[in-house]
């Protein structure tokens, strides 16, 4: 494999080589693996191999696949530990010498300067950086793309937030990837660019969020999306509470796991066949040998879109565990065709996203089954039909009478 990635070092071949990588980790143990990730390090000295080296890494960092008799938080911690080593690899901002990313640190932060043409992107090292004020992390990211620059790495964060908030209005080409432990507030308020959390996300993630794409490779916290009135956006695991409540517009959602509660509450979304929002909420999990299974229900909360007056939920919900109780303004309904090709698209992305393959979310029990029986649709209830239950007419009253 190693020879492999020497051989073919065009960060087109990365994804096959860290498949290839994943494969082979049932029959290795944690020496095999350190041993790979020095090869991988070493490989990434000569700068023209940094980034196919590091979308290798990142693959490994982000999916989930068979460890064997490894844990995979010892797993991850070599490759965590490579990637860092890889980055602190990268050329500093004043070297106008060697092409390829160009790293900041918290000592070097005053040499920022403009992208030459052979600049492919800025890293920036989070140590030392404070997790607010004027002198974050985040606002250097500001400073850096107003010099121009449009590909930003962040890593070896530390609870640092406001990454991807404060760049204005239209930034479609922009992305930002973030390694670590990062804060509250990733991608609030964002228009147009990508932002790729390569770990668990934090509190208030993409609030006010216009457009643009938002990835979490893991699970995100309290109040995520709130107030949201666009873009599409990929969870692979689960949410916290009150995600996505108050959003309008055109919010478009995948969360892989579950929700606490509260989701998609006073959701405003529109039609989501004419330009509306809605949340796919698949209900999976990975098992230990990196297989999708169903968690023991697609929704613990007792609050699905209450008081929601557009968009719609697509649940996962094979065996119809969830019920009327929980809803409060919504019903369900049947997935139609026109709901299955609206939704597909999202789960094709999703499925490229984090390998959950749409084959494997229809299968139920072994048997693989039309979206129509593995899916369910929340949608609004009717204002006229949500009045005529809730206030009694007159002969109702008399007879309570």
């Amino acid at each position: 494999g190693i020879a492999a990635i020497e051989a073919a070092p065009g960060r087109g071949a990365a994804p096959g080589h860290a498949h290839a990588i994943a494969s082979a980790l049932p029959g290795w143990d944690l020496a095999g693996v350190k041993w790979v990730t020095r090869r991988l390090m070493r490989i990434a000295a000569d700068p023209a191999r940094v980034e196919v080296t590091l979308d290798i890494l990142t693959f490994l960092n982000d999916r989930r696949y068979d460890c064997g008799p490894m844990k995979r938080s010892a797993v991850l911690e070599l490759v965590r530990g490579a990637i860092n080593h890889v980055l602190d690899s990268v050329a500093p901002v004043f070297d106008d010498q060697t092409s390829g990313l160009k790293r900041v640190t918290w000592q070097t932060r005053d040499l920022l300067r403009a992208p030459a043409a052979s600049d492919t992107g800025l890293v920036i090292d989070a140590r030392g950086f404070p997790p607010e004020d004027e002198d974050r992390d985040s606002a250097l990211l500001i400073k850096a793309f107003a010099l121009g620059w449009r590909r930003f790495i962040t890593y070896r964060m530390s609870g640092q937030r406001f990454h991807g908030c404060g760049f204005g209005p239209d930034t479609a080409g922009v992305r930002l990837d973030l390694y670590g432990a990062s804060g509250d507030y990733i991608a609030s308020g964002i228009d147009g660019m990508e932002v790729v959390i390569h770990d668990n996300g934090q509190d208030q993630l993409g609030q006010i969020m216009k457009q643009g794409r938002l990835v979490v490779h893991g699970d995100v916290g309290q109040a995520f999306m709130y107030g949201a009135k666009g873009g599409e956006v990929f969870i692979l695991g689960n949410g916290a509470g009150r995600p996505l409540i108050n959003a309008v517009g055109r919010p478009r959602v995948v969360i892989n796991g579950t929700c606490l509660d509260f989701l998609a509450e006073s959701f405003m979304a529109g039609d989501p066949h004419n330009g509306g929002g809605f949340v796919i909420l698949n209900g999976v999990e990975f098992d230990d040998h990196g297989k999708v299974r169903e968690l023991p229900t697609p929704y613990p909360g007792a609050n699905l879109f209450s008081l929601a007056s557009g968009g719609a939920i697509f649940v996962r919900d094979p065996h119809r565990k969830l019920v009327p109780q929980q809803l409060n303004g919504g019903e369900y309904a049947e997935v139609t065709n026109e709901d299955w090709e609206l939704i597909r698209p999202y789960l094709q992305q999703n499925e490229q996203l984090f390998g959950i393959a749409i084959d494997d979310l229809l299968t139920v029990d072994g048997v693989k089954k039309d979206p129509a029986q593995v899916y369910r649709k929340i949608r609004p209830v009717k204002i006229a039909a949500l009045a005529k239950s809730a206030v009694p007419d007159d002969a109702s009253l008399k007879k309570a009478g």
